[in-house]
């Protein structure tokens, strides 16, 4: 109870990437139906695609990354942006991911992704930006900065995505992340001379 008290919004995200991944288990009509397909978005504009395949996964390991991660970078996100400007950073770095999904595949139709892979990017980025030096555990046991493991994650990503294959949207990782530090700098346009005094002052 406390955490959806503290962080609202963070939690409703959860449940309801939640709840749709596991209707998408069991249903591959539904997966169809709400995937990022890149056919039925050109020939039939299904626009709402660019949104629900961010609330689908391909399986429990995708949806449990993708979640553990949202459940610790959503509640200092929401706290620092508040539950509006949280709402437009997480649906606006999904929607930045799509985008640049449907973009970059656009010449495959038969091309089709599914995940919350653009809206975490976007956080990485936020949080990477806005404390760059908090401690992440990779692996729950390898230390590392924020502002390091969200680049790392967007070139790795970047990486797999020239690979093609899968159901995983890799590409809507650096889409993502491109939109997340966007609206951070929009929301918080203090936020870049904020991130040059912190490096001033580790490296200083």
């Amino acid at each position: 109870m406390d955490f959806f008290t503290a962080a609202p919004v963070t939690f409703s995200l959860l449940l309801a990437n939640v709840v749709a991944s596991m209707i998408g288990f069991s249903s591959a009509e539904f997966i169809n139906q709400n995937s990022l397909w890149i056919r039925p978005i050109r020939e039939q504009n299904q626009w709402h695609r660019a949104l629900t395949s961010g609330f689908l996964h391909v399986n429990g390991a995708h949806l449990f990354v993708n979640m553990l991660t949202l459940y610790y970078f959503g509640p200092p996100l929401e706290a620092e942006f508040g539950s509006t400007g949280f709402i437009i950073l997480y649906f606006g770095s999904l929607l930045g991911g799509s985008a640049w999904e449907i973009v970059d595949k656009g010449s495959q139709p038969d091309y089709r992704a599914i995940g919350a892979s653009g809206a975490i990017s976007g956080l990485m980025s936020a949080v990477g930006l806005l404390f760059p030096f908090a401690t992440i555990y990779l692996m729950f046991a390898i230390p590392v900065w924020a502002g390091l493991y969200a680049l790392l994650f967007i070139v790795i990503s970047f990486i797999y995505s020239r690979r093609g294959g899968g159901m995983i949207a890799h590409g809507a990782h650096l889409g993502g992340a491109i939109a997340g530090l966007v609206l951070t700098l929009l929301l918080r346009p203090e936020s870049f001379n904020e991130l040059l005094q912190q490096i001033a002052n580790k490296f200083g």
